[in-house]
């Protein structure tokens, strides 16, 4: 069965970068489009970006364009959401997972084998 295990988060002044990771095991990534989501304090789980099966589809929340980049290593067999000109708005846990289809790629009800997060904190 698929794991994913996110890492990279951490404390950043806004104006920075991230490179966040999701690293998977029990399968490999070439079998799954994955997702990257986050969730603010008090807020819902937001898709931000995914990155198809195949590597070569990538699409972008309104939100994300400009500033976040997905990608793939497959050999290392882990997705990277590379976070720049960070904002005090991103601050939130962001999550990995595979879509498992059904519709919308942007929708988190067709993801499964989500990770835990990684907490990113934008601040001064």
């Amino acid at each position: 069965q698929l794991q994913l295990v996110e890492s990279g988060g951490g404390l950043v002044q806004p104006g920075g970068s991230l490179r966040l990771s999701c690293a998977a095991s029990g399968s490999t990534l070439e079998y799954y489009a994955i997702g990257w989501f986050r969730q603010a304090p008090g807020k819902g789980r937001e898709w931000v970006s995914c990155i198809s099966s195949s590597g070569g589809i990538t699409n972008y929340a309104d939100s994300a364009k400009g500033r976040f980049t997905i990608s793939r290593d497959i050999d290392k067999n882990t997705v990277y959401l590379q976070i720049d000109s960070l904002e005090v708005e991103d601050t939130a846990v962001y999550y990995c997972a595979a879509y498992v289809g059904g519709g919308a790629y942007y929708l988190a009800s067709n993801y499964r084998y989500w990770g835990q997060g990684t907490q990113v904190t934008v601040s001064s």
